[in-house]
């Protein structure tokens, strides 16, 4: 029989360039503090880094938000055979004039009127004494004295800053709105390749999976855009038509300021009525019941008539998420983060649903 011999193979590995790898350094504990250390102070220059520049991933996110808020016109005219460059030049072109349009008519009486409601803040604080009850609180605090005293044009319009205070405030506002179409426009032309960029980060067995949910989170959020838009804008015409009727001042500037707080969730449509309603109290008590009867009737029909209608195939989100979302977002990212509180909320709800839950129910 033959016999088998026992051969030991030896790969040599070709000598790198850079010379032999040395062995693994010791764990010692100056090392491990080294490496710890060395580890937060990267955690906080990051921090620091990101704080410096807060304010630039704030414009680039809400960019961001509102090109996937378009991107659903963008790929309807694709739909239609228009190619995606002249798709994208046609929804930007469209929500530039429409903004444009926007400020011609709105800015100058605004800006008019919001001046006339300056000058006219002592006439209202006098008005306001009709009332029995803020009679006596006036008589016994002083409440409506000191407010006139403080509420004069000139404090008012120093507290805002003066002249050169609100130049700087006008400028800063227009960069950052430019920033932000500049940004919103590159982000619709980019959309299809920066999603696949992210989905190809993925693995590949998971791709797949990751590719349908992203894409139902990304419809989400385009769906409640457009719906949340809409919303704000019947609130506000419906509101302009209600005080051009009862003949209540600043018809412009208050249904602005309707549709701007609409837009947000649970509570915006609560804060302008109450601004609105204080300032129909204070043209005439007529005026201020009107005024709460309105928005106590509007508010029920947008909330189960409009509100439903416009949402029911957007975000399906309960009260109590909802109201929690807002208040969180608040906290985290101001008025910015209570807007995209709702659609955040719609995603995570997605993701705990179809991963989260399925994933516990095999363990």
């Amino acid at each position: 029989m033959p016999t088998e011999i026992d051969v030991e193979v030896v790969v040599v590995e070709p000598e790198s360039r850079f010379g032999k790898p040395g062995p693994p350094m010791r764990r010692s504990p100056l090392i491990i503090g080294f490496t710890a250390g060395l580890g937060l102070l990267l955690a906080y220059s990051a921090y620091l880094a990101v704080q410096n520049v807060r304010s630039i991933l704030i414009l680039i996110f809400i960019a961001m938000f509102l090109a996937i808020g378009l991107n659903p016109a963008v790929v309807r005219l694709t739909k239609w055979g228009m190619p995606r460059g002249l798709a994208v030049a046609a929804v930007g072109i469209g929500a530039m004039l429409v903004l444009c349009g926007g400020i011609v008519a709105l800015i100058p009486p605004l800006v008019q009127q919001s001046n006339e409601l300056v000058d006219s803040l002592p006439q209202y604080i006098d008005n306001l004494r009709r009332n029995d009850q803020l009679n006596r609180l006036n008589e016994q605090y002083q409440l409506l004295d000191q407010l006139k005293n403080v509420a004069t044009p000139g404090n008012v319009t120093k507290a805002l800053g003066g002249v050169w205070g609100g130049v700087q405030v006008a400028f800063s506002a227009l960069f950052n709105i430019l920033t932000v179409i500049i940004l919103t426009v590159y982000f619709m032309a980019a959309f299809d390749r920066l999603k696949e960029g992210g989905y190809r980060l993925v693995p590949a067995t998971r791709r797949e999976r990751v590719r349908l949910l992203g894409d139902e989170i990304l419809t989400k959020v385009g769906a409640y855009l457009g719906g949340a838009l809409a919303i704000a804008v019947v609130a506000g015409l419906s509101s302009f038509v209600f005080l051009l009727i009862i003949g209540v001042a600043y018809p412009y500037a208050l249904a602005v300021l309707i549709a701007i707080t609409d837009l947000i969730p649970q509570i915006g449509a609560t804060l302008g009525a109450v601004v609105v309603s204080i300032v129909g109290f204070a043209t005439s008590l007529q005026a201020g019941i009107a005024c709460v009867v309105f928005f106590v009737i509007y508010q029920q029909v947008e909330n189960y008539a409009i509100y439903p209608t416009v949402m029911r195939r957007a975000v399906k989100v309960s009260d109590l998420a909802a109201i929690l979302s807002v208040l969180l977002g608040v906290a985290l990212m101001g008025v910015v983060g209570a807007l995209i509180a709702i659609p955040v909320v719609a995603a995570v709800q997605l993701l705990v649903r179809e991963v989260v839950i399925p994933r516990q129910n095999t363990r």
